[in-house]
């Protein structure tokens, strides 16, 4: 996949790995189209971004994502590749009968999982167009193996599922490539309440996302996990015990997003 000359949009573009994903590629001469919820924070990323294009709108909301595909469709005819990186993640207890699990579990599956089904299927008409298309689907490493972050983790393996089958169905019948991105944990605001201080750089996710389009790496497990990955494959008792091995994180702390 060629990772220069390409118009791209990026969902949850205004901090952490979205925007480095796109300050990245727009230095490399792409054409690069944010969207986020917050305008202020949406304006403030689009500064960092040569030549970046952002646009309000929120992949959980029916209307904004009819308007977006509008948008695209008449402005940027030539999108040949989509980013889907905006999520949420919601810190509960599940064990907690005050939690309030399946409210929070309901709008991760849909933001992180069926928001993503969504947006891919209404852009599917236009990247068809194209010569060569790519799709980027955002997952996580608990896609393999969860971590207390129940909700969370359900949506990125549900999300991973698709991710497979998706690529299977375009395999043959369009120049449509569909990769996967799965971080560890990384250094961001929106990981802060989990330790994310002690996570990678999200630069260094956005390098490895370049460097896997070059090669035509379907399947990108960023540091950590790649590890868990391959000891998940030989002892899924001892991944997920390795994955968990910490029980103080879900506490009454507030959502990520």
């Amino acid at each position: 996949m060629k990772t220069t000359q390409n118009t791209i949009l990026i969902t949850g573009g205004s901090a952490g790995i979205g925007l480095e994903i796109a300050k990245l590629f727009a230095q490399r001469g792409n054409q690069v189209i944010i969207t986020g919820r917050d305008e202020v924070r949406l304006q403030q990323a689009a500064a960092q971004i040569p030549n970046g294009v952002a646009l309000v709108s929120d992949v959980s909301k029916e209307a904004d994502v009819h308007q977006l595909t509008q948008r695209l469709t008449k402005d940027f005819p030539a999108l040949n590749m989509v980013i889907n990186n905006a999520g949420r993640a919601l810190i509960y207890d599940i064990a907690d009968p005050e939690a309030n699990a399946y409210e929070k579990a309901y709008e991760e599956m849909y933001t992180n999982y069926l928001s993503v089904v969504r947006l891919n299927e209404k852009l599917l008409p236009l990247l068809k167009k194209q010569p060569e298309a790519a799709i980027v689907n955002v997952s996580s490493i608990v896609a393999f193996v969860p971590s207390l972050l129940a909700g969370y983790s359900a949506s990125k393996a549900a999300l991973h599922s698709y991710t497979q089958a998706l690529r299977i169905a375009l395999e043959d019948s369009s120049a449509i490539k569909v990769f996967e991105l799965m971080p560890p944990l990384v250094n961001t605001e929106f990981s802060k309440e989990i330790g994310g201080h002690n996570g990678i750089s999200p630069a260094l996710v956005a390098q490895e996302l370049l460097l896997a389009l070059e090669h035509n790496t379907y399947e990108i497990r960023v540091g950590q996990t790649e590890d868990i990955y391959r000891l998940y494959l030989s002892s899924p008792e001892q991944a997920l015990q390795a994955m968990n091995s910490s029980r103080k994180l879900i506490q009454k702390q507030p959502e990520l997003n």
